[in-house]
Order: structure tokens, then sequence, then C-alpha cells
């Protein structure tokens, strides 16, 4: 297990569409590990595949702190999502900003995990939140893509640094 380069917005990777797991492979079971050691050591709560550059729709969380409740969802897809919640949201892929994103306070997803068995996982609040962030990015949308109006300031200083 390794840690592996975040990329950082402005990468061009970061904006394409992922591609399906079709069968769970040692290179995959790698990819998994790493991805959980690469967040784990940038104290995030989330990672998707294209954030250390492979365009895969694999995503790991872990919003209970460090190894308390760790998720790997392969080809994740939505079910369910219903409520709001508009919080503040950062991202490893862009350092140094946040903003307010508008999100469902309540999401079914289902997916494979690590061992390629099916899943249905069911969120909410700070969960259902870290889930769409991370399948956002396995089709190349970012949370400053989703800002709302009022971060605006937030949003122009992302702009002048070019992200």
């Amino acid at each position: 297990m390794a840690t592996r380069n975040i990329r950082t917005l402005g990468d061009e990777l970061l904006r394409k569409k992922s591609r399906e797991v079709e069968e769970m492979t040692p290179r995959i079971k790698e990819l998994i590990d790493d991805m959980f050691d690469t967040m784990y050591e940038a104290d995030g709560v989330g990672l998707a595949a294209p954030q250390v550059g492979v365009l895969r729709r694999v995503i790991v969380i872990d919003v209970g702190g460090k190894k308390k409740a760790p998720i790997c969802l392969i080809n994740p897809v939505i079910e369910l999502q219903e409520g709001s919640q508009i919080t503040s949201e950062g991202c490893l892929s862009v350092p140094e900003i946040s903003g307010k994103v508008e999100r469902p306070d309540h999401v079914i997803v289902k997916g494979r995990d690590r061992n390629f068995k099916e899943i249905t996982i069911e969120a909410k609040d700070l969960l259902a939140k870290a889930l769409m962030h991370e399948m956002d990015h396995l089709d190349g949308i970012m949370f400053v893509d989703r800002m709302i109006e009022e971060d605006k300031p937030e949003k122009e200083e992302a702009d002048k640094k070019g992200l």
C-alpha cells in the first residue's frame, strides 16, 4: 500500500468521465488500498479514483475518522435522493477553497464493495453529502461547479487562483 499524488483543479483528467470497473483485479484492489492510504494521509473524508489519476468508477469514504467507518464503492449508482442540506464543502483537489453546496440529505446508493459484491448504502447528512461529492468526481464534476450564489466571493477567489 502507498499514497498517491492528488490531482488538483486545472488538471484536465479531473473533468473526464470515469469508466466502470468490469471485474475485480489485483490492480483495482491495489488502487482501493492506495486510495484509503492517500485519503487518510491527507486528512480527507473521501476520495475518488480520478483524484489520483485513474479514470475508474471507484470511491472511498470514511466520515467516522481514520479507519473507523471505511466504505469502498465501485460503480456507484444513485437509487434515491431526497431532502436538502446546504453545508460548506472543501475538496482535496481544491486546496484552500471552500464554499456552500446544496446536496440531498438522504440518499440510497447501490454499487459493489471491495470484494465486488453488490451492496446498498442508505445515508443521511454527512455521509450522504460525501457520497454525492465523490460520485460527482466520477463524472468530472467538482464541488466549485455546484457552489451556491451566496458563496460568490469564495468562487471569485478560486477564479483568481486559476481554479
